[in-house]
């Protein structure tokens, strides 16, 4: 029997810029399928420049039903990029985690994704990239933190988004978005969790 899988997310999760099969919830069904792990085809509900809040009412739009096998998380690059501040993103992403976790009924079947940071890319030229690494790296310390306290687990694609930088081959033409090549480097990091998630259906 297959395991069905929900994506909540952003431009990230939805793959701004690449083709279908590059979106990294695609990706990660693949690589799960190759190692023999049965998982349906992702349900993404994400569209590029979402907050917390915008998430949060897109799902109560689409009427989510039942326990899925396998729910991501990533959100909350717009809150930064728009100035949010810290505290309201702490109370709208631990809500987003608390409905994550009842949709997939075991917080062990849950993955944060870490917020990759932008700062790193061509877009960000002219702005104040330390600044915004150091706004990125405080939410990623929150949706960590409340990770942690909820027993989910986390996925930290952050350091891999460093490294890829502003490289061409990584960015898709916008400057911004990563290219399927950098969210093949992220999906090394989810592949574990994901394998371990899933693991707990059969306990």
């Amino acid at each position: 029997m297959e395991a069905s899988y929900l994506a909540l997310g952003d431009s990230y999760t939805i793959g701004e810029g690449v083709p279908v099969a590059g979106r990294w919830p695609l990706q990660l069904v693949a690589r799960l399928r190759d190692r023999g792990v049965m998982v349906g085809d992702p349900r993404i509900i994400a569209t590029t420049g979402w907050t917390t809040d915008e998430l949060s009412a897109a799902m109560d739009e689409a009427h989510l039903r039942g326990s899925f096998g396998l729910v991501t998380l990533l959100i909350g690059v717009n809150n930064q990029y728009r100035g949010r501040s810290a505290s309201e993103y702490r109370e709208q992403f631990l809500a987003l985690l608390q409905r994550a976790i009842a949709l997939a009924g075991d917080s062990r079947r849950v993955i944060v994704v870490s917020i990759p940071d932008w700062s790193v890319t061509t877009f960000a030229e002219g702005r104040d990239r330390a600044a915004i690494g150091s706004e990125i790296d405080t939410f990623n310390a929150i949706a960590h933190d409340e990770a942690v306290r909820a027993h989910a687990r986390w996925a930290d694609v952050t350091p891999a988004s460093r490294e890829a930088g502003a490289k061409a081959d990584m960015l898709v033409e916008d400057g911004l978005h990563p290219s399927a090549a950098q969210y093949a480097t992220w999906v090394n990091v989810i592949l574990p969790e994901a394998q371990a998630a899933l693991r707990e259906l059969h306990r």
